[in-house]
């Protein structure tokens, strides 16, 4: 080669290296599972927040019943403070408002209006987008939590079980999370959106009133006690007062009947759920 021609070579081999450095051709193509999961999360969570009514459901209420009932001696909640007795009841019920009162009517709406139809032709999975609402729960629970403890805090409480706690609540938090989710799921994937909103409710402001939430279980009559123990809300709320009440250690009875409800939750969703 002469010369001549050996600059023209190795400029035309410097613009080939700097294309291919450079190159904006198309590369079509999911992104990856973690980033899916991760902006649908996000995206859900902005949603909830901006949505008053369920903003009411998930942190307004509880907090009014914290302050109101812990101020307010028009309930005989037993010997020791009354705040110590109604946060671990009121966490429970924080849980319980986003993982099953919010979740199954949302999502039974959006199953109306196709909303889950259309989700299923993106690129996010199913397991992705059950994946994505899980997370949404938990930041959301964790926004809860710690605007709850703060509030408790500032008028009085005083948790026990010292460092074994800090295990031991997230641990039943978990296992109230998925309790609640799977009756959430089971709900809102074989009713009509309306009905779903009314039965939601209802279930709701039901387990409030008779899950030991607010008014101790000792309270109702000794042929009631044995079933309303069974149910998720009273086991969460049970569980999360021995505990941070009473500093016992993990509770396990309370554990096992939360898995019970979990698994029969997320079992029959997964038979039964219809996704339009």
């Amino acid at each position: 080669m002469s010369s001549a021609g050996a600059p023209a070579a190795n400029g035309v081999a410097a613009a080939r290296a700097a294309v291919g450095e450079n190159d904006l051709a198309p590369a079509p193509g999911a992104a990856p599972l973690r980033r899916m999961v991760a902006a649908q999360a996000v995206f859900d969570a902005r949603g909830l927040l901006r949505n008053g009514e369920q903003l009411l459901l998930t942190l307004i209420i509880p907090v009014l019943l914290l302050t109101g009932f812990s101020e307010a001696s028009v309930l005989n909640l037993g010997n020791g403070s009354r705040v110590d007795f109604l946060t671990p009841g009121i966490i429970a019920l924080a849980v319980m408002s986003t993982a099953f009162a919010s979740q199954a009517i949302a999502t039974g709406f959006e199953r109306r209006y196709g909303v889950l139809k259309r989700l299923g032709a993106t690129p996010l999975s199913r397991s992705g987008l059950v994946a994505a609402r899980t997370v949404t729960m938990l930041v959301i629970e964790m926004l809860q939590l710690a605007v709850i403890a703060a509030v408790a805090f500032g008028i009085g409480w005083r948790p026990h079980g010292g460092w074994g706690a800090a295990a031991t609540v997230p641990l039943l938090v978990l296992a109230g999370t998925a309790a609640f989710s799977g009756l959430a799921l089971l709900m809102a994937g074989t009713l009509r959106a309306e009905a779903t909103l009314a039965a939601a409710n209802l279930v709701y402001l039901m387990l409030l009133g008779l899950g030991g939430v607010i008014f101790p279980l000792s309270k109702f009559p000794p042929g009631m006690r044995g079933l309303l123990g069974l149910l998720p809300i009273s086991a969460l709320s049970g569980g999360l007062r021995s505990v941070l009440q009473h500093g016992t250690g993990l509770p396990w009875r309370d554990l096992a009947i939360l898995a019970v409800w979990a698994v029969g939750g997320v079992v029959l969703a997964a038979r039964t759920f219809h996704w339009d």
